[in-house]
């Protein structure tokens, strides 16, 4: 394997890559962004490895969510916050039906930039470069916002900074207390039209947060009832804002990508000689893989050669992404791949990027297919003898009407009302909660076996 370096990437093959017309401006932002703090550090990279290394081995679950596209339009302290008080319900319940720990981790503070299909749009009789996500160019379909701008980036990193800090103080300043969370979910199952459904595990945790305080365990007592670790990762698509924000870590001397504490690989960037998987085999930072239909076991096998070749626990999570109608041909061949070869990895699903249909003029997720592939992807891991992971999610902390179904049964001709997303589809608060309770009985079930290494086995 050649010698590896921050910049080693720009020697390989790349796809996905925007068409800068400046250059010279693009190459004097990245040289900016190079002098800039880093936004995570690697000591917290070392931690959510360690804690990932946990869901490796059957002891953890993994939340990994957030939204499709982050916006500048839409940063601002609501949003924000709307999110990561859905996010915390859904952690909850999961918790306490998985009786394991709930590693947290956001798309968020990060998520910019997005693959697409074709490089250019065309609407009429006009052509413009594709929509690549805030940090590249811009929404609106006209020349000026189209063209890729370097001067994004920075504003990129900004909003990421201005992100994590409140993250920060929300996960470490009360907000995220226990009662907190629960009440806010107590009030979910009241509002809801299923709230029977969920009455009988909120009532449970009632009663053991009620114990707790009776025995004097308190949030005022306790930190760890007060307080929770959140992580940051986002699709590591932009590689010259990658490379400017890697930096050596003064205790080990390791490279890190400061920009995230986690970042992972799409399904058409995976190539394992190109640059994508060139940058990222190269940094420390636990590391995603989305593995789609076209992914051989073969395949699979030789990416995590080259992105685990020392097979660590916690370094690498194959993030499954199918399709309700296609997990199950797909996802055994490479599960018993991995198992057989005594590879460590998380497996985790992402039920939305297989299931985008067209309904009433809007792209849209059925919710019904959302359930379907995390039911499956629970049902494979059952019948191999290997560890359900986590779950990979779009989500939003607002009440918008991009997907439907769920409880509150959007339809096709609701998707008009409240359709904000800057690319996919996104579930609601609601239906990001209601999918915690789901999931969360698939981990009951799940955990009448006892918990195991997969790499021993």
């Amino acid at each position: 394997m050649t010698k590896w370096s921050p910049n080693s990437w720009r020697s390989k093959p790349i796809q996905q890559v925007p068409a800068y017309p400046d250059l010279a401006a693009l190459k004097e932002t990245e040289a900016r962004l190079a002098t800039f703090p880093p936004l995570v550090f690697a000591g917290e990279a070392r931690k959510l490895k360690k804690q990932l290394a946990a869901v490796a081995n059957g002891e953890a679950f993994l939340l990994q969510g957030g939204d499709c596209a982050e916006s500048f339009a839409e940063h601002g302290a609501d949003n924000i916050r709307d999110f990561f008080r859905v996010f915390l319900q859904m952690a909850v319940v999961l918790t306490f039906a998985g009786s394991q720990p709930v590693v947290k981790i956001g798309r968020v503070a990060g998520q910019f930039a997005k693959p697409r299909s074709s490089d250019n749009e065309t609407k009429g009789d006009v052509t413009w470069p594709s929509y690549r996500g805030d940090i590249i160019n811009g929404i609106e379909f006209d020349e000026k916002s189209r063209v890729p701008d370097p001067a994004r980036q920075e504003m990129a990193y900004r909003q990421s900074a201005a992100t994590l800090n409140l993250l920060r103080a929300f996960a470490q300043g009360g907000y995220a207390s226990l009662e907190n969370v629960h009440r806010w979910m107590l009030g979910f199952v009241a509002d809801s039209p299923q709230a029977e459904k969920y009455e009988a595990l909120a009532n449970r945790i009632t009663e053991t947060m009620d114990f707790m305080r009776a025995v004097g365990i308190t949030s005022e007592s306790n930190f760890a009832l007060r307080e929770t670790d959140f992580y940051t990762s986002h699709e590591a698509l932009l590689l010259g804002y990658e490379e400017a924000l890697t930096r050596v870590d003064s205790t080990s001397g390791d490279w890190y990508a400061t920009s995230g504490h986690m970042i992972w690989i799409g399904d058409r960037t995976r190539q394992p000689d190109h640059a994508h998987i060139e940058y990222c085999r190269g940094i420390k930072n636990p590391l995603g893989l989305k593995c789609g239909p076209s992914l051989t076991p073969e395949g699979l096998l030789e990416l995590i050669d080259l992105l685990n070749p020392e097979n660590e626990p916690g370094r690498l999570t194959l993030i499954a992404r199918f399709g309700s109608d296609k997990a199950a041909e797909h996802l055994p061949k490479l599960v018993r791949a991995v198992k057989s070869e005594g590879r460590s990895v998380v497996w985790s699903c992402d039920p939305m990027h297989g299931n985008t249909i067209t309904a009433a003029g809007y792209k849209t997720r059925p919710f019904e297919r959302i359930l379907k592939e995390v039911q499956t992807f629970f049902d494979v891991h059952q019948a191999e003898g290997t560890h359900a992971g986590g779950i990979h999610i779009e989500m939003t902390g607002k009440n918008v009407t991009e997907c439907t179904g769920g409880a509150r049964a959007i339809t096709a001709e609701d998707l008009q009302d409240r359709y904000h997303t800057h690319c996919d589809p996104r579930l609601n608060a609601d239906q990001s909660v209601e999918l915690a309770f789901l999931v969360s009985e698939l981990l009951k079930k799940s955990h009448v076996r006892q918990p195991h290494t997969q790499a021993a086995e």
